[in-house]
């Protein structure tokens, strides 16, 4: 069940994506429901993962795959429309590429990104990478930042609206962007160990 919800948020961002180029307001204000309602699918699945206990390594790579298709379609899409600068999506595709792998040569010898089996030994790599309260905030600016980006170019939205929703889409945009990196630095740093391991 688990695994089919993140199948499903995957299915539902490339749905909204496909909307934003529906110039309508009800379209997108649709779109801008459903943005969060992807975002929040997120903390589902590893909440059914965890009370029907289907929590596993393969599903907790499934969730983190799902977690990374949502960001790139979500911000290749905002740099396609020309809502982002180039240099966004090009942060998040770099950090997310050398945070997987650095964690798949971690899930060769036993370890996860996440839970009991964690990859992240330091007080402060568990704190930031790990803790719930990290990743809840991690998804609740992402939800803010996809979702008021959308809301920012809806068609037909008051000029007083709009002066309030933009400044706020940009700096979520910019927090979620901070978060991104900050969360990914203690995963390279304290992979150094599987390297040596390895040999």
């Amino acid at each position: 069940m688990a695994n089919f919800i993140s199948l499903l948020r995957v299915l539902l961002s490339l749905v909204v994506v496909a909307m934003l180029f529906y110039k309508s307001q009800p379209v997108y204000i649709a779109a801008f429901f459903l943005t969060i309602i992807v975002i929040w699918m997120d903390g589902l699945d590893g909440y059914i993962a965890r009370k029907f206990n289907e929590a596993s390594k393969i599903g907790a790579v499934i969730d983190i795959l799902g977690d990374r298709v949502v960001e790139m379609v979500y911000w290749i899409a905002f740099l396609g429309m020309g809502w982002v600068s180039v240099w966004i999506p090009l942060i998040v595709v770099v950090r997310g590429i050398l945070v997987d792998g650095f964690r798949a040569i971690a899930l060769e010898q036993g370890y996860t990104a996440f839970g009991t089996t964690s990859m992240m030994q330091s007080k402060v790599g568990v704190f930031l990478v790990s803790s719930r309260a990290s990743r809840w905030l991690y998804a609740v600016f992402k939800a803010i930042a996809f979702s008021l980006i959308i809301l920012a170019y809806t068609p037909g939205l008051p000029e007083n609206w709009l002066n309030i929703i933009t400044p706020l889409a940009y700096l979520s945009v910019y927090i979620t962007l901070f978060f991104c990196v900050v969360r990914g630095l203690p995963v390279l740093i304290e992979s150094k160990r599987f390297f040596t391991e390895a040999k």
